[in-house]
């Protein structure tokens, strides 16, 4: 590849509206002549919307599916003709979306499969291929050579529906096959985040906010000098600033602690992204759209020694499952291994975990029902109970002054501690005061 070439990802509050979307236009003329990968997201909540499509489907109401699906359509085709005013949507523009549309409307005609996951990536990726179509055609009225990119021809995945596992050597090879060629004619590559392709041709998803994921597949693929993330937020932060005050920016973090925080629900990151990176030292920087001269969060492999403050990650929507055996028998090492065995079939994801001789506690992320079929699963040789409603609390590098501030107004159901790292699964408890 060429000296200096990067990788930026934006996301959906960064192309929300027209408005948006010529900022981020206006970002990338700054890096006119700069060897360049862009990996979009949908615009604003339009994933949410068509979950709600999806519901919709699923529950039979499919004339409430379409007409739900068909006001995002024209919500797209609103924004698109702000962007382009007099002129209008360009004919080749309009004709792509259109024959966007047809797949799906095809699908919510038939009765729902029997894997609603696969339903899922069918309806849901629309809205990063919408997006994408729409800013890359702004991006070319206006100057900025781009050649669109769909991210199905570049990431295989197995079939694994909403959680597509990356198949690396191929997508590698696909990735540096299909870009360089655009990237050497002066062209911006612009591709969807969150979305890639099966052996069999079906759109498969990375799982919820995987955009992120997409860019770090295509820096690895592609060597990339650095990636940068465009967020909200002036940086990586020491805590979310829409829960805590007196939050602070960190200039510099190693990836082993960017690594920490994403994984236990820090969200200006998604999970997967830094391995990809760090398994090749390629910097991740976090940059703010709203203030494009900021510096930033630089994260990279130079800084492990460091010392940070504490970080505070808050992860709501959490279910605490205690499995026992019927029988008062202590819960062996059989028993734990047919529990991670159902966990791995089912793709639960697991924030904690805690055994004592007669029980196993474990925390999940509480999502699509999968908890509840964990316990049914289970049913017949085991006792279950479900708490819900729950927060992950965790905290890096922690002060035990952070931590019982942390605990106050709340009840600690699960604790676990390491040297650097304190847990915490907690329900709001009101602080008694006496009359």
């Amino acid at each position: 590849m060429q000296d200096g070439f990067q990788v930026f990802k934006f996301g959906g509050a960064s192309i929300k509206d027209a408005a948006a979307i010529r900022n981020v236009a206006a970002i990338l003329e700054d890096f006119q002549g700069l060897p360049l990968v862009v990996v979009i997201s949908a615009m604003g909540k339009t994933t949410n919307a068509l979950e709600e499509v999806l519901k919709l489907y699923r529950a039979g109401q499919q004339e409430a599916a379409r007409e739900a699906l068909y006001a995002i359509r024209d919500q797209h085709r609103s924004v698109a003709m702000e962007l382009f005013g007099e002129a209008g949507i360009p004919p080749e523009l309009a004709d792509h979306l259109n024959d966007l549309m047809v797949p799906v409307e095809w699908q919510l005609e038939d009765e729902p499969s029997d894997n609603g996951d696969f339903d899922y990536d069918q309806i849901v990726s629309l809205g990063e291929l919408f997006s994408t179509l729409i800013i890359a055609a702004y991006l070319n009225q206006n100057g900025r050579k781009t050649f669109w990119l769909d991210a199905r021809d570049a990431i295989l995945t197995d079939d694994i529906y909403r959680q597509g596992g990356v198949q690396w050597p191929e997508t590698q090879k696909r990735i540096q096959s299909l870009v360089p060629p655009h990237i050497k004619a002066g062209e911006l590559v612009l591709t969807q985040g969150f979305i890639a392709s099966t052996s069999d041709l079906n759109t498969i998803t990375l799982g919820r906010e995987g955009s992120d994921y997409t860019a770090a597949i295509f820096s690895y693929c592609l060597d990339a000098e650095r990636m940068s993330i465009w967020k909200d937020v002036p940086g990586v932060l020491t805590a979310d600033p829409r829960k805590f005050k007196n939050v602070s920016k960190l200039d510099r973090l190693s990836y082993r602690e960017a690594i920490e925080m994403t994984y236990y629900g820090a969200k200006v990151i998604h999970p997967k992204t830094i391995k990809p990176l760090q398994n090749k030292s390629i910097p991740l920087q976090v940059r703010s759209f709203i203030d494009p001269a900021g510096e930033g969060t630089l994260i990279s492999d130079a800084l492990e020694d460091e010392a940070y403050p504490a970080m505070v990650a808050v992860e709501d929507g959490q279910a605490l499952v205690h499995v026992s055996t019927r029988d008062f028998s202590f819960v062996a090492e059989q028993h734990i291994k047919e529990f991670f065995d159902l966990i791995a079939e089912l793709r639960l994801r697991v924030n904690m975990i805690q055994n004592t001789a007669i029980a196993f506690n474990v925390v999940f992320n509480d999502v699509d029902g999968k908890v509840d079929e964990f316990c049914e699963r289970l049913q017949e040789r085991y006792k279950t109970l479900i708490d819900r409603d729950l927060q992950l609390i965790t905290v890096r590098n922690y002060t035990d002054e952070t931590v019982e501030s942390l605990k106050r107004g709340k009840l600690v159901l699960l604790e676990g501690r390491l040297p650097k790292t304190v847990q915490m699964v907690v329900r709001e408890q009101p602080v008694l005061v006496s009359k």
